[in-house]
């Protein structure tokens, strides 16, 4: 079986037999043509309703095969056109085909999870002044990454993509157990006219538009060989850079073990924007992360309906409240870094 022209994928496609046949034979024929071949047998770790992972064994150590679903139909031609134009800062794809959506990708190595490093701040910060130098490389790559298929987030487009989202009553799970209700859903409607200020202050900011990860966390970047590799692109849009902090320092905070509003956490905040103060002073710059942050809920509501709309209905029950969930958080956002009066347009 075939996932071309697939409109859903989830867990039942990556384990069909002849789905893991036919993705997993053409991994093989690419490690042929680079003169590799499989030592062992292939392994799946990772199996979600949106992406799966194969582990092959070959000789001196593994590499790995990435099947997405339509949702993140952007990651393969993604990644391989990062590996060309920044492959000091990414994870290089070996192959990749994508009408299959299927990537066949080196070891990374140990992300920052996996080494243990997630409990230091110095260890985010050097993480989030990568990242940051990452995104100012590839500012002027914007419109490619839109025309390579990158969903396109930028700020003047999101007031008009939240309205359809407010329309969609299944991806709001609108009256039903978990789901928004018809009242929130008014009031983030009614508030439609703040949010698209909000959008138009932070676009007047000057900051251009770039790559954003839209969940950037210690287990999306490899470390080792004092650099940092960033990986798995399936949430990624083309939108405003400072959106990136509103996934990454709320699992710094988690990882840290801080509360809102730590000092460490503004410490964090402050090493990625001094990679942008080109842009503006410091205190300017805060004020445009203040606003990002109230933005972001509304765009991590846009990037959950985008991935599930690819999922087999019946596979999205465990995850389909997380876009009602990042919806309502629009009226009521936490207190992370931000001040409260930007966050409740006072």
């Amino acid at each position: 079986m075939s996932t071309d022209g697939a409109t859903t994928t989830g867990i039942s496609t990556w384990q069909d037999p002849a789905w893991r046949d036919d993705a997993l034979a053409w991994a093989v024929e690419q490690l042929r043509l680079r003169g590799k071949a499989l030592s062992g047998e292939a392994e799946q770790p990772h199996v979600y309703p949106w992406s799966t992972v194969f582990r092959l064994p070959v000789d001196g150590g593994a590499v790995w095969l990435k099947s997405v679903g339509p949702g993140s139909a952007h990651e393969p031609p993604l990644a391989t056109a990062l590996g060309a134009w920044v492959p000091d800062r990414v994870l290089v794809p070996l192959a990749m085909h994508p009408g299959r959506r299927l990537m066949l990708l080196p070891d990374g190595g140990p992300t920052l999870r996996a080494a243990g490093g997630a409990a230091s701040v110095d260890a985010w910060t050097a993480l989030l002044r990568d990242y940051a130098l990452l995104q100012l490389e590839l500012v002027p790559r914007a419109e490619k990454m839109v025309g390579l298929g990158v969903p396109d987030a930028r700020l003047e487009r999101l007031p008009g993509l939240v309205r359809d989202l407010l329309a969609d009553d299944e991806a709001l799970l609108l009256g039903r157990p978990g789901g928004l209700s018809t009242a929130v859903r008014d009031r983030v409607a009614a508030d439609l006219g703040r949010y698209e200020d909000l959008c138009g202050r932070l676009a007047d900011s000057g900051i251009p538009p770039t790559l954003q990860h839209d969940d950037l966390h210690d287990a999306n970047v490899f470390v080792g060989e004092g650099r940092h590799r960033f990986f798995d692109w399936g949430d990624a849009v083309v939108s405003h850079p400072f959106l990136s902090l509103l996934v990454t320092l709320r699992v710094a905070q988690d990882a840290l073990g801080v509360p809102n509003g730590d000092a460490a956490l503004l410490r964090l905040r402050d090493a990625y924007l001094d990679v942008w103060r080109d842009h503006g002073t410091l205190p300017e710059l805060r004020h445009q992360c203040d606003l990002a942050l109230a933005v972001g809920p509304l765009q991590r509501a846009l990037t959950w309906r985008r991935i599930l709309r690819g999922v087999h209905a019946a596979e999205r029950t465990e995850w389909q409240d997380s876009v009602p969930g990042w919806t309502a958080e629009h009226l009521e956002p936490g207190t992370l870094i931000a001040p409260a009066s930007v966050q409740a347009g006072h």
